[in-house]
């Protein structure tokens, strides 16, 4: 991140307000980099030139995450002006731009900037609200395991009409110990797995369908409110499978299949732990005797925040006073793999994950958007947290 000095990384900004004596401080973290385009015949509007249609902004990046750092930016400008002289609080922004990369080198800078970046208090205003005119604190983050699997069955591919029968394919071998990977509901049968159904709120299935374009007549996987199969329960899904295109098909056994798995974790859950469930669950559903070779691959930690702490009340306070309704607590079914890193960093910190975006904003997609009546209010709730933790501290929200 920084990167004056050679090193790989996106690049990084940060700035400081150093806090008065007795004063917590507060790091506010966004990030600047932004998903491709991808095909901009599907967008409605030019992607970098942001516009406005009723009442929403339009473009790459509107909602994730420029939003986010524009929502710093206001709060603490607002603030600043009507405090003057009597702000006390620490404030660090700190902008990044790798995390939509992965944030390869996000913990080599937290681990150089150490003390720079230390505060009581993180927020990282990257995540959704749960509709419009709701506003929400992310309590959870699913972790994330992925890796290989392979299936071997023959040393060298032969012809299917010579030795077809006798033996069957690998492909064929991998598909039938994909399929133990879930049970007849849809639930992942993996043995090992921390898995609840404690979220919230829930969501209409209606409103999922369509958020995730469900075609009609497919059936729902798994048990239990689809708020916690997205949020408090494990997932997993192949998103690679290795064998021949079927344009460059042909009659042969073939020897060997892979296929890479992605598994989102409940928080509670270790990834260690995650990896070796899947590697021995792997190993014990090899089929008709194949060899089975298993590879890990990353690994990202669960997160799961105390809302009974003092920020963490504080927050659901201000998000609630913003939007003059109460604010709720939810979940969500992918990982910020970032988050674990700053609490390994600074695990007496108190972590917050907010947002500005709503289930409409399409972030990644095309005609991604930000709802502004939602965005004034992002604003208006970190404020108010800012000037609470200014003359009250860290018991602002007991």
């Amino acid at each position: 991140m920084d990167k004056s000095d050679g090193t790989p990384g996106g690049p990084a900004v940060v700035a400081r307000r150093p806090a008065a004596e007795g004063k917590p401080t507060i790091l506010l973290y966004a990030h600047h980099d932004v998903q491709p385009v991808g095909d901009e015949s599907l967008w409605e509007t030019e992607p970098f030139t942001a516009v406005e249609k009723d009442g929403r902004l339009y473009g790459r990046g509107a909602a994730d995450d420029k939003a986010g750092i524009m929502a710093h930016i206001a709060a603490y400008t607002a603030v600043a002006d009507v405090l003057a002289g009597s702000l006390g609080l620490g404030v660090t922004f700190f902008i990044e731009g790798e995390e939509e990369a992965g944030s390869p080198t996000f913990r080599t800078f937290l681990e150089a900037n150490r003390e720079l970046l230390r505060a009581d208090v993180i927020v990282v205003a990257d995540s959704s609200n749960w509709k419009v005119g709701i506003p929400a604190l992310t309590t959870s983050l699913r972790g994330l395991v992925d890796g290989t699997i392979e299936v071997q069955v023959l040393d060298h591919a032969v012809h299917s009409g010579m030795f077809g029968g006798p033996v069957l394919d690998a492909p064929t071998l991998l598909s039938r110990l994909i399929a133990t990977l879930h049970d007849a509901d849809g639930n992942v049968a993996i043995e090992g797995l921390v898995a609840t159904d404690t979220a919230a709120v829930d969501m209409p299935e209606a409103d999922y369908r369509s958020d995730a374009s469900v075609l009609d007549g497919v059936r729902l996987a798994g048990t239990g409110s689809i708020a916690s199969r997205l949020w408090t329960k494990p997932a997993l899904s192949i998103i690679g499978f290795d064998a021949p295109a079927v344009d460059m098909a042909s009659n042969t056994l073939l020897p060997r299949a892979r296929a890479k798995f992605s598994l989102r974790l409940a928080p509670g859950q270790v990834p260690a732990d995650a990896m070796e469930a899947v590697k021995r669950h792997a190993e014990a559903n090899a089929p008709f005797g194949a060899t089975v070779v298993f590879t890990p691959g990353e690994a990202g930690n669960p997160f799961q925040t105390d809302t009974s702490s003092a920020a963490g009340s504080l927050a659901m306070w201000a998000l609630g006073e913003a939007w003059g309704v109460p604010a709720v607590e939810t979940g969500i079914g992918g990982s910020i793999p970032f988050i674990a890193d700053l609490t390994d960093m600074y695990p007496e910190a108190q972590i917050l994950v907010t947002g500005v975006e709503d289930p409409d904003s399409r972030a990644h997609s095309a005609n991604e958007s930000l709802h502004i009546g939602d965005f004034r209010n992002a604003i208006l709730a970190e404020a108010l947290m800012l000037v609470r933790l200014n003359s009250e501290g860290l018991t602002a929200g007991e």
